[in-house]
């Protein structure tokens, strides 16, 4: 393994700890810690304050506004923003498109789109999944016909987290039928006040709805708004759900949730009811932890291998697996944990003072995150992308 590590981590790990300890509100350093879900302001004071730091886009080249971090060095930093509580920077600007925009897109694209996404003044949603294409994100059905100046958008999105409150989406969508289904797909930037486009919230399991439908009625996207070339927006899309996959390995996230897990049960009573006893609960720790050790060492793999046409594909494949699977088991050992007092949680509850202070947002988060092996790629699929490549079938 060929990692560059040229800086002091010790003091780099200090120098973003005291960073976060001047910056993040108490409130939604607390949010964070209890699971609870952030409003899109604070989603925004944060990342402006990444942003006044230099640090909002850590993989991005230097000369577009990167910090000119090693790997290693942006590796650390997202662990330590996770441990200290920090929000996760909203990806559909700076992980996905941001990257295609500067990799594939015009100047003029380059020019309008990237300085908006750093400064968090535009929001972005994702337009990939449909109805009847998700895992098999080919058979999408929305279609953009060429109008000569434009396109004329028809279709239907599904699954599109954050499109109530997002100014731009990145789309795909059928520009011709011709040859195999994936040659046919290109790669378009909407603007969602457009006319056509009407959003609508889902109401999921743990009572939230940032998760939306959006429906495209003869929506005019001009072809300056055409990243790359026409027909290759599969090839992007491949691209930047490789950024995307990797991500969810959140490593930072579940080593600040693998701590909370232990203090939570070092607080346990005699009184205290737990689904089996306590030595069982310990034993799921140890399980999860040695999981989580080995999900670390197999990152700094998949770190040591990147190119600058991003990860490898089944690698990205095997961190998200393992890392969404390692989610999952953490937020179920901290509701039963939490036990009854579990049950009382933001959207179904009213706020009121029951059960100790860890209690808030412990069953909200548990089954939001049900939907960690699905989203980016349903595992299934992601085991098969690893076959395909690794076993040759």
């Amino acid at each position: 393994m060929d990692m560059e590590n040229n800086f002091n981590e010790a003091d780099f790990r200090a120098e973003v700890r005291s960073f976060v300890e001047a910056n993040l509100p108490e409130a939604v350093r607390g949010k964070i810690l209890r699971g609870e879900k952030l409003l899109k302001e604070e989603y925004v004071d944060w990342q402006r304050k990444l942003y006044d730091q230099g640090w909002i886009a850590p993989s991005w080249p230097a000369a577009l506004g990167g910090t000119g971090w090693s790997l290693m060095q942006r590796r650390v930093f997202h662990h330590e923003l996770a441990l200290c509580c920090a929000p996760e920077t909203i990806p559909f600007g700076i992980t996905m498109v941001g990257p295609v925009i500067y990799t594939y897109g015009t100047p003029a694209q380059k020019e309008r789109h990237l300085p908006s996404i750093l400064k968090s003044d535009v929001w972005w949603c994702q337009g990939f999944s449909e109805p009847n294409a998700g895992s098999d994100l080919a058979a999408l059905g929305t279609r953009a016909d060429d109008m000569g100046d434009h396109y004329l958008v028809n279709g239907q999105k599904a699954w599109t987290t954050h499109g109530k409150f997002a100014d731009k989406m990145f789309c795909l969508a059928r520009t011709s039928k011709e040859n195999k289904r994936q040659d046919g797909i290109s790669f378009l930037l909407l603007d969602m006040t457009a006319p056509g486009v009407e959003v609508r919230p889902v109401a999921t399991i743990d009572e939230g709805s940032s998760i939306c439908e959006v429906f495209l009625k003869d929506v005019k996207v001009p072809k300056e708004d055409l990243v790359g070339e026409v027909g290759k927006g599969w090839s992007y899309a491949k691209f930047l759900l490789g950024h995307e996959r990797a991500m969810i390995a959140r490593v930072g996230r579940s080593r600040m949730q693998l701590t909370r897990a232990k203090e939570m049960l070092a607080q346990i009573t005699a009184t205290t009811r737990l689904p089996a006893g306590k030595e069982a609960v310990q034993m799921r720790l140890v399980e999860i932890e040695c999981r989580l050790r080995a999900l670390e060492i197999s990152e700094l793999r998949v770190l040591s291998q990147h190119t600058d046409k991003g990860f490898d594909p089944s690698m990205a494949s095997m961190l998200k697996i393992e890392g969404s699977e390692i989610c999952q088991q953490l937020t179920e050992l901290l509701v039963d944990l939490g036990g009854r007092y579990s049950m009382v949680y933001e959207g179904r509850t009213p706020s009121v003072n029951i059960g100790p202070d860890y209690r808030p947002g412990l069953m909200g988060d548990h089954l939001f995150n049900r939907v960690a092996t699905i989203y980016g790629g349903s595992n299934e699929i992601q085991k098969n992308i690893i076959a395909k490549s690794r076993l040759d079938v």
